[in-house]
């Protein structure tokens, strides 16, 4: 007799990226830069009072980054990353065998989280250029859907979905569907195409924005995300959200890194230089490399990605395979890139 949901036999578990002793780590999509200015001191201050427990309605930094983005704080939700978010986000929206529309290949998440929620989910195939298959994702939703997910830049293969495509998609939704915009990876678009989701689309009562100060933000290790939806779905997802679960060296981490937006923004600039660099290079072995927006870019070398990736490792660099689609890599440093590109 089992102990736990059978149906969950069959689930994949999350693959993070792995980390090797000695070996340059492309796989997790961190920015390789360090801690932003000031966050080591507010964490170092934080940890005297880990004796008590944190702000759990995360006030100040719920109001720090309403003010930011333009919005009133009653908007806002925070959680253990944008992905936990996602967690919350599914259990307010869902019943059992209520359906959430993604694409896919997209964030390997996604069907972990409908899984554990009793969702089911429907995945629709990327297009050949691995990017959103919108209108097929339009067509998917039927009278059980719930939630449609749009990963923008979708992570993994850093394509992104222009204005007025995405105009068009959300014109379809029905006004009963959530829209979740994963904006994870919004600080790397250069593409002036590729819509701010918020400013475009925040005032829908339907469309929900997740973004993350894990990626741009430098804050990997204190996993720390916003949700930004109405004022009805946003406090349900703080009435779900286990309670004091952004922690008080997250808080103070994250308004911190939020003092450092001109420091972020020049390390990003560094990103996006090395990812012009780094894609120009490798199309020049493997041409089939689409167009990215985010801090990593995607070989679609299908059967073939866990031998490109068990080569890399003997060389000394770990990239993100995704068995039988493709290989994910993630942009470092100059050295770090030239070490990936000396590999190739």
């Amino acid at each position: 007799m089992s102990l736990t949901r059978p149906d969950l036999d069959a689930l994949p578990a999350y693959v993070p990226g792995r980390s090797v002793p000695g070996a340059i780590k492309l796989a997790s999509n961190e920015v390789p830069y360090g801690p932003l200015p000031g966050v080591v001191e507010a964490v170092t201050a934080a940890v005297a009072g880990v004796h008590r427990y944190p702000d759990m309605g995360v006030t100040e930094l719920r109001a720090r980054l309403a003010d930011r983005l333009g919005v009133d704080s009653e908007r806002v939700a925070t959680g253990c990353g944008s992905v936990a978010l996602f967690e919350h986000l599914f259990r307010v929206a869902c019943l059992p065998g209520d359906e959430v529309v993604y694409a896919w290949r997209s964030f390997e998440a996604y069907p972990i989280i409908g899984a554990t929620t009793a969702a089911k989910s429907v995945r629709v195939p990327n297009t050949g250029a691995h990017a959103h298959d919108l209108n097929a994702m339009a067509d998917a939703i039927t009278d059980r859907t719930r939630i449609v997910i749009v990963c923008n830049p979708n992570n993994p293969t850093g394509t992104a979905v222009r204005k007025a495509e995405l105009d068009a998609f959300i014109d379809r939704v029905p006004a009963n569907v959530i829209v979740a915009l994963d904006e994870a990876y919004r600080e790397f678009v250069t593409d002036p195409d590729v819509p701010d989701g918020l400013r475009e689309y925040g005032d829908r009562p339907n469309v929900v924005v997740l973004r993350t100060l894990s990626k741009a933000w430098g804050l990997a290790g204190l996993r720390i995300g916003y949700l930004i939806g109405s004022p009805e779905v946003a406090a349900a997802v703080r009435k779900v959200v286990t309670p004091f679960s952004t922690s008080l060296a997250a808080q103070a981490a994250a308004l911190a890194a939020l003092d450092a937006e001109a420091e972020m923004r020049r390390r990003v600039d560094l990103v996006v230089a090395e990812r012009t660099r780094v894609v120009e290079a490798v199309r020049k072995v493997y041409p089939d490399v689409p167009e990215t927006q985010s801090n990593f870019f995607w070989l679609p070398l299908g059967d073939q990605s866990a031998e490109f990736a068990a080569a890399q490792e003997r060389a000394g660099v770990i990239v993100r395979s995704f068995q039988g689609d493709g290989v994910r890599v993630t942009i470092g440093t100059p050295e770090e890139n030239d070490a990936f590109l000396g590999a190739l």
